[in-house]
């Protein structure tokens, strides 16, 4: 039987094969809910994109023949710990910054023309009233504790059920269901004159 190289992982023809599209399916179906979720904790885009693309690559190398219905809890209890070790990094590596002298980039004074190009969104005023909404919610998100935003957006975001949420945090499912109930809360009280 024919084997073929994928990346790190040896695939054979009629079953690996099949095996490799669900995982393919199933990386693209949770790519843009892992990079709202990252980028929510990480607050800047390219780490974001950074921590999801890790996050794939492992729950691809190592956990890839694991069954399909586990993969969901890896992937995001993969993406969390990637995001802590990319806080803590910035930690530390603010720490150090904090006594170099300031240095600015020379080149953000520069345009971009993508940027610059006209858009073609319908409506404007209806963009207005979703990125102000989407704001409101983003700040909201922001305001809560850590593991409350993290249980907010693995059930609501990525619909995983209170078993799975405890999978992926590492924690027990009343401890899930608790801090789901306060973000929820808080999150009433913060959106309640916006929405």
């Amino acid at each position: 039987m024919p084997v073929s190289s994928h990346g790190d992982v040896q695939l054979s023809d009629s079953s690996t094969n099949a095996h490799s599209r669900a995982l393919n399916q199933f990386l693209a179906g949770v790519e843009l809910k892992a990079f709202k979720i990252a980028q929510a904790a990480l607050r800047h885009e390219d780490d974001a994109l950074d921590a999801v693309q890790d996050a794939m690559l492992q729950l691809a190398r190592a956990y890839s023949e694991k069954p399909a219905e586990e993969w969901k809890p890896l992937f995001y209890r993969i993406l969390e710990n990637r995001i802590r070790d990319m806080q803590r990094r910035r930690t530390v590596r603010g720490r150090v910054i904090a006594w170099l002298p300031f240095r600015a980039d020379e080149d953000e004074d520069e345009l971009d023309p993508i940027a610059l190009a006209p858009s073609n969104d319908p409506s404007p005023v209806k963009k207005l009233e979703l990125n102000e909404a989407m704001e409101a919610l983003e700040k909201a998100l922001a305001d809560l504790p850590r593991r409350q935003q993290q249980v907010f957006l693995l059930r609501t975001l990525e619909g995983l059920d209170v078993a799975e949420t405890a999978v992926a945090m590492g924690c027990s499912e009343g401890s899930v269901k608790t801090h789901y109930f306060r973000a929820l809360q808080a999150l009433r009280e913060h959106l309640g004159d916006v929405l």
